[in-house]
């Protein structure tokens, strides 16, 4: 039977403006990346005036995926577009960005539904200095993953996979990645039993969005919502098996080879990554540069903490074939 660890999503205050809790899936403690996946927050599904005024970001790409609502995104590359479910916001910040997320007003007048999912994924050191970047994808390529008949029953439907990052089953996002790397998000059918291919090389893990799953077949383990299956490496494939139906979100990658020090927005490898990063941010360099729309509103840095900043502890790193 497949080794699965699962390492329960904590509820964590956004606080200010934003109003809202999310549940953070990663970094855990002994697991600071999968490949090189480093952050994952569930936001929703809730109502909430979300209001994240110009903050920003060094050495990450943001992949912002919406299950819900509506978005208003701004950076200081001059983007200025509206996220819906279904589509991907990906921002690579290089060496420095900014930007704005609103909420969309609900139709009601009230407060919008919102629910997505936003990751962050550690650029390498070839990158982490290098330019900024926006896109935007409305229309990315999906995969059908095939039933497995079971020893006793039929396997239900198909899966419908949508491949967000990077590749999974030779199908391959337009999306921009700078490590070998998937996310996809996979929608499993009532009775669904499907075998999902995976890299052998890589470390991969589930996210359970909506409904029950199964990890390593019938029998598996079954995480709550927003919590994360970990798998490891040395699989070639996962068996997921639902009961009612289910959304999930796959990621996984090569490996990451280097340490990180993350602290609040900004992603680097040493205590003076992010102190230059939290200093310039604080002048208004034009390090991160302006974000139109706002004036001199912006999101202040928090006061660095009185300790030296290192790496994140060891991962849990393990390999399915030992």
């Amino acid at each position: 039977m497949t080794r699965v660890d699962v390492l329960p999503a904590r509820e964590v205050p956004l606080g200010g403006l934003r109003a809202m809790n999310v549940m953070r899936a990663l970094p855990q403690r002994g697991l600071p990346t999968v490949g090189a996946w480093c952050f994952l927050d569930r936001f929703g599904p809730q109502r909430a005036d979300m209001r994240v005024d110009p903050h920003p970001h060094t050495g990450l790409q943001t992949v912002t995926w919406p299950l819900k609502g509506e978005v208003h995104h701004r950076d200081s590359m001059g983007s200025d577009v509206v996220l819906r479910a279904g589509d991907l916001n990906l921002m690579t910040s290089g060496a420095g960005i900014a930007h704005s997320e609103y909420s969309l007003p609900g139709a009601d007048g009230e407060a919008p539904e919102l629910d997505a999912v936003q990751f962050w994924i550690a650029l390498p050191a070839g990158a982490r200095d290098g330019e900024r970047d926006f896109a935007q994808y409305t229309d990315l390529p999906r995969v059908a993953l095939a039933a497995q008949v079971g020893p006793d029953a039929d396997a239900g439907p198909d899966a419908d996979a949508v491949v967000v990052m990077g590749t999974l089953a030779g199908v391959t996002s337009p999306a921009r990645t700078f490590t070998p790397l998937v996310g996809a998000q996979v929608t499993l059918g009532p009775g669904s039993r499907v075998r999902v291919p995976l890299e052998a090389d890589w470390e991969h893990a589930v996210v359970l969005l909506e409904g029950d799953v199964a990890v390593g077949g019938p029998e598996g383990v079954r995480p709550a919502r927003n919590d994360l299956a970990y798998l490891g490496a040395g699989l070639d494939s996962v068996e997921l098996a639902s009961e009612a139906g289910a959304l999930v979100f796959l990621l996984g990658g090569e490996p990451l080879d280097e340490e990180l020090v993350m602290w609040w927005n900004f992603v680097g490898r040493s205590h003076e990554d992010i102190v230059g990063a939290w200093h310039e941010w604080q002048v208004g360099s034009e390090r991160f540069g302006e974000v139109a729309g706002h004036g001199d509103v912006r999101i202040p840095a928090p006061p660095l903490p009185s300790v030296r900043l290192k790496p994140r502890g060891a991962p849990m790193r393990r390999d399915a074939r030992r």
